[in-house]
C-alpha cells in the first residue's frame, strides 16, 4: 500500500498488518491527526467468553487508545436477540435476556485487561445497544429508519447473497439485523460523536449501511475500517483448535492451554502473529519471524509469553512457560496442566480410558480417542497406549495419570 499516514493509529494499522479496507483512508487519517477520534467495535453476546477470533479487533481497540483516541466496546444486548446472519449457513439459536446478560458479564472480564475504562483522558466506554434498541417503536422505526434502506442493495451484500445462492432460508428476523447494526452507528454518532466503526472484513456491508444511514439522517461524515479475515498458514480459521474454541476467560480455558495454543503456532505464521498480537517493535517481530530451524521455537515461546502476559498477566505466562519446560524437557507433569479430578465413586466403579481422553479435552469424542489409540498418538505416563478398553480404577490413580495426545497436548487425571 503506497499511502503514507500522518496519524500514529493509521501507521500502526498499516505497519502491523491490521488493515484490510477503509472507506476513506485520507479522510480518516486527517480526523485522527486533528484530535481525539471515538471508534467502536460491536460484540454480540452469544457466549460467556470471547475467544481468540476476537483478539485481533480487541488489539485494534487497544492500539487506538494507546495512540490517544477513545475506544467503545459495544455489547450487543439488543442485537443478540436477533442474531447476525453474516456468512452463517443457518439461523443462530435465540437466547433469553437472562442468558444474554450473563454472557455480557463474562465477556466484560476480558476487555478490562486490554483497555483502560478509568483514565481521565479518552477513557474506554462500555455500552450496550439494548439501551436504544429495546425501546424502539416499530412503526416509527420503519418510517424514520426503514425508508432509507434499499432491499435490492441489501440482497446484493455477499453475506446475504451466499445464503440465498445456497437456497438456505434467511428469516425476516435476521434480515433486520443489518438495519439494527446500521442504527447502532447512527446512535453512537449522535450520542457520543463516534466517527469510526471497525470490524472483520465480513462486516464490511454492515459498516457501509451504518455510514450511509448516518449521512442521510444526520448529514455527518463517518468512517469504516476492516481487518483481514485471518486464517493460519495451513488454511484453518484463526482461533479454532482440535479441542474447540480458544476462550479468553481463564475459567473456560487455563492460562497454560492458552499459552500452549500460541506456542504451537506454525513457523510461517510466527512473524505475522507477533505483529498482530503483541506490542513488540515491528523490526523485532520481523527478526524473530525470519528465524529458521530450532531457533524459530524461541520466537514462538516469546509470542506465547507476550500474548499470555497481556491477557492473564506476567506471572501466569511465566508459570505456563515453566510447566511447558517441565513437560517437554524433563518429562515431568508440571503444576499447570489441564486436570480432571475424579470422585471416589467414579474411582470405585472404574471409568474407561476413552472417556478420560474425551473429558480432558484431548479427544473430541470416543471415536476420536479410539483413532488416537489406533494411530499410536495416545500416551499414558509417557508410554504409548493402544488399549481402548482399559477401565481406570482408584488403584490406578494412587498417583495422577498423565495423558498425552501427540507430542504437545497433555492432561492430568487425579482422584479427589
Amino acid at each position: 500500500m503506497t499511502y503514507h499516514p500522518k496519524s500514529d493509529f493509521m501507521r500502526v494499522m498499516i505497519e502491523r498488518g491490521y488493515l484490510a479496507d477503509c472507506t476513506d483512508y485520507q479522510g480518516l487519517d486527517e480526523a485522527l491527526s486533528k484530535g481525539v477520534v471515538t471508534a467502536y467495535i460491536g460484540y454480540d453476546a452469544t457466549a460467556k467468553s470471547l475467544h481468540v477470533g476476537h483478539l485481533l479487533n480487541i488489539m485494534m481497540l487497544r492500539w487506538l487508545q494507546k495512540t490517544g483516541h477513545q475506544p467503545i466496546t459495544l455489547m450487543g444486548g439488543g442485537t443478540t436477540k436477533v442474531g447476525d446472519p453474516s456468512f452463517r449457513a443457518d439461523e443462530r439459536p435465540l437466547l433469553t435476556p437472562a442468558q444474554i446478560d450473563d454472557n455480557i458479564e463474562g465477556m466484560k472480564q476480558v476487555f478490562a485487561k486490554y483497555l483502560d475504562y478509568d483514565r481521565a483522558e479518552a477513557p474506554a466506554l462500555m455500552l450496550n445497544n439494548a439501551e436504544w434498541l429495546d425501546g424502539l417503536n416499530y412503526l416509527e422505526f420503519l418510517r424514520d429508519i426503514g425508508r432509507h434502506f434499499s432491499v435490492n442493495r441489501m440482497l446484493s451484500f455477499e453475506s446475504v447473497k451466499s445464503r440465498l445462492d445456497r437456497e438456505q432460508s434467511l428469516s425476516f428476523l435476521e434480515f433486520n439485523y443489518m438495519i439494527l447494526q446500521a442504527y447502532d452507528f447512527l446512535e453512537l454518532n449522535r450520542r457520543y460523536g463516534c466517527l469510526l466503526q471497525m470490524g472483520g472484513s465480513d462486516q464490511w456491508g454492515n459498516i457501509i449501511n451504518g455510514i450511509d444511514l448516518t449521512r442521510r439522517v444526520l448529514d455527518h461524515e463517518i468512517f469504516g475500517l476492516t481487518t483481514p479475515l485471518l486464517t493460519t498458514s495451513d488454511g484453518k480459521k484463526m482461533g479454532k483448535s482440535q479441542g474447540g474454541a480458544i476462550w479468553l476467560n481463564g475459567d473456560m480455558l487455563s492460562p497454560y492451554e492458552f499459552w500452549q495454543f500460541w506456542r504451537n503456532t506454525t513457523d510461517a505464521d510466527t512473524g505475522k502473529f507477533l505483529k498482530l498480537y503483541t506490542e513488540l517493535p515491528v523490526e523485532e517481530c520481523d527478526r524473530l519471524g525470519a528465524l529458521q530451524g530450532a531457533e524459530i521455537n524461541e520466537a514462538k515461546i516469546i509470542l506465547a509469553n507476550e500474548v499470555t502476559t497481556l491477557l492473564h498477566g506476567a506471572e501466569a505466562a511465566a508459570a505456563a512457560a515453566q510447566t511447558a519446560r517441565e513437560v517437554f524437557e524433563k518429562g515431568g507433569v508440571g503444576d499447570d496442566l489441564p486436570t480432571v479430578t475424579l470422585t471416589a465413586d467414579e474411582g470405585a466403579d472404574g471409568i474407561s480410558i476413552v472417556q478420560l481422553f474425551v473429558r480432558s479435552g484431548l479427544a473430541k469424542s470416543g471415536k476420536d480417542a479410539k483413532r488416537l489409540f489406533g494411530e499410536n498418538g495416545a500416551k499414558v505416563n509417557d508410554q504409548a497406549h493402544t488399549d481402548g478398553g482399559w477401565m481406570v480404577t482408584a488403584a490406578d490413580l494412587a498417583t495422577p495419570l498423565k495423558l498425552s495426545a501427540g507430542k504437545k497436548r497433555h492432561a492430568l487425571i487425579q482422584l479427589k
